[in-house]
């Protein structure tokens, strides 16, 4: 387990907090009530903070036929429809709802190169919202397998976060469970897969990112 680096400056920003907050009640006469109301609210906005920055260490034999989940979370929809962006093909969309609570760095579901990436101002409805994968602020990333099967992973931001962090870059060659960015406090992950692609995942199971298969290819 480690810090994620995108956590770096609020997690310096509350840790200074918590020192302000600790020396406040060391150095100051204040009552035992005034000393509770600063410092334990001060110390769980710091737990928070270090708990949804997290990232688990985990080590995966990967398989090149399968697609692994990008994201933890809960698997909120599998249905099919047009990807109208990139693809302008029918394909299953699956989508990844990521809580507050969630890890939040996504990974690559195959290995491959990344064709194309595009960032897209937008809306900050809930993350379960059927428009949020059109409307909402989101990042579009396309991977092709070497065997020529093209994933699309969009990453959209929801009503409490704020800020998409992605690492791609077109021409780049990505490895299967590489990261792929990580999203700020909550928000939903989708995977457009070919028809053709057996889905073994349901709606409403939980997704563990580089575990959870998603298809088989």
């Amino acid at each position: 387990m480690y810090l994620h680096r995108e956590g770096k400056k609020i997690i310096l920003l509350v840790s200074l907090l918590l020192v302000i907050a600790i020396a406040s009640v060391l150095f100051l006469n204040m009552h035992f009530i005034w000393q509770c109301l600063i410092l334990v609210p001060t110390v769980i906005l710091y737990l928070l903070i270090l708990w949804f920055f997290r990232v688990p260490v985990r080590s995966v034999n990967f398989n090149d036929k399968l697609l692994y989940a990008p994201a933890d979370g809960k698997i909120v929809v599998i249905e099919e429809t047009t990807e109208n962006e990139y693809l302008h093909e029918k394909r299953i969309q699956i989508s990844i709802f990521m809580s507050p609570l969630n890890i939040h760095q996504n990974s690559y579901p195959i290995g491959g190169k990344v064709l194309y990436t595009k960032y897209h101002k937008g809306k900050y409805l809930v993350a379960w919202h059927p428009k949020s994968s059109t409307d909402n602020e989101r990042y579009t990333i396309v991977v092709e397998h070497q065997n020529g099967t093209r994933i699309l992973i969009r990453q959209i931001a929801g009503a409490v976060a704020r800020r998409i962090c992605n690492y791609s870059r077109p021409g780049e060659n990505v490895k299967q469970g590489e990261e792929l960015g990580f999203i700020k406090f909550g928000s939903r992950v989708d995977v457009f897969v070919p028809i053709t692609a057996k889905i073994v995942c349901q709606v409403d199971q939980i997704s563990r990112s580089k575990l959870t298969v998603l298809a088989e290819l």
